[in-house]
């Protein structure tokens, strides 16, 4: 009995490919304890942190315990291998080989979880914008998104390289250079592009938005990548690049809380003093009988060469073009009523020739 266990233990010590049998069996159960650990850290620990996330607030602790438990069986498999092969003399090649599967497989899930959170930002944004504006355009928001996620992919390839001992300053200066070529062969893409996001993040108007570009004006009805197309007044569609819009001088009565309108009338020389005092409080008492007009001012401004001119100042408290109009017309109106009521008469040119007899 002896005898079989000195043979066991000069069996354990045996050489094979410069580690002993003993050797093999310690890695191998460090192995399956890694495995082990690992598992239970998938199917246990990762199930109780799911638990608990799904009873806060916030989604971003969900998002990543998702990050975590999307990590597949390869990358725990090759992590419990490197662990146990740091207790064995293996050839260089055998080594390298786990080391770097081990590296080419974290890369790819760290890549992948950034893009999952990537993801995760972008449908945030979208749906905040679409809270806020139900006809919202979030193409330049999916385009950015996915112009990241990109970068962070070619990143992490030439991470891989990088690690792998391979020089990539040759790679780099070839990405920069072709990054130049096609940044000419595509500069106004580009410029129109990046206008595009300008406006987002600017965001000077929106979908709905009414706005003069110089001699047009109209309506925002989509904000695309490359241009932005608008309903003009006459009709017809215009469609304007985002680079244009970004350098020209853009009027958005959106914006406006009221507009101000300023009412130039002219009476007659022969009008009355008496009658001449009556006019501001007369169209004061019509503005203010108005819906949605507020009076500022009225005053006899000055002479004119063919008659007395009055100015009135006034408010419209909507930003509403034909609901403007209709406030006007209104004032309009009534104020041609009350002069006419009050025998004052409008003054048109006219030049008084006096004669006198020799």
């Amino acid at each position: 009995m002896i005898t079989m266990f000195e043979e066991f233990l000069q069996l354990l010590v045996t050489k094979v490919m410069a580690n002993s049998l003993q050797d093999y069996v310690i890695s191998l159960v460090i192995f399956l304890i890694a495995f082990a650990v690992l598992r239970l850290f998938k199917f246990v620990v990762l199930k109780k942190l799911k638990s608990l996330a799904k009873r806060t607030k916030t989604d971003w602790d969900d998002l990543f315990i998702d990050v975590i438990d999307s990590i597949g069986w390869p990358f725990y498999i090759f992590v419990a291998l490197y662990i146990s092969f740091n207790t064995l003399v293996l050839p260089t090649v055998t080594g390298m080989i786990v080391y770097y599967l081990l590296i080419l497989l974290g890369v790819f899930y760290v890549a992948k979880g950034i893009g999952k959170f990537l993801d995760f930002s972008t449908r945030r944004v979208v749906d905040k914008r679409k809270r806020e504006e139900k006809d919202a355009d979030t193409t330049v928001i999916s385009l950015f998104n996915k112009i990241i996620k990109a970068v962070v992919w070619v990143a992490a390839f030439l991470f891989i390289l990088s690690s792998a001992g391979i020089d990539i300053s040759g790679a780099l200066v070839g990405v920069g250079v072709t990054g130049i070529v096609l940044g000419f062969a595509l500069q106004n893409v580009l410029s129109d592009l990046f206008a595009s996001f300008s406006i987002y993040f600017d965001k000077p108007f929106k979908i709905g938005d009414f706005i003069i570009i110089g001699d047009d004006m109209g309506t925002i009805e989509k904000i695309g990548i490359k241009s932005t197309r608008i309903n003009t007044l006459h009709g017809h569609m215009l469609v304007v690049s985002n680079r244009e819009l970004t350098t020209a001088r853009v009027n958005n009565y959106a914006k406006m809380l009221k507009r101000r309108v300023v009412v130039g009338l002219g009476v007659t020389y022969d009008t009355t003093t008496d009658k001449l005092k009556k006019i501001p409080g007369m169209t004061k008492k019509i503005v203010e009988s108005t819906e949605h007009a507020e009076f500022s001012r009225c005053h006899f401004k000055e002479y004119g060469d063919f008659n007395l001119k009055i100015e009135l100042v006034y408010f419209i408290d909507n930003k509403d073009y034909n609901i403007y109009m209709d406030a006007k017309q209104k004032i309009n109106l009534k104020i041609k009523e009350a002069f006419e009521k009050e025998g004052i008469g409008f003054a048109y040119p006219t030049q008084t020739i006096f004669l006198n007899k020799g």
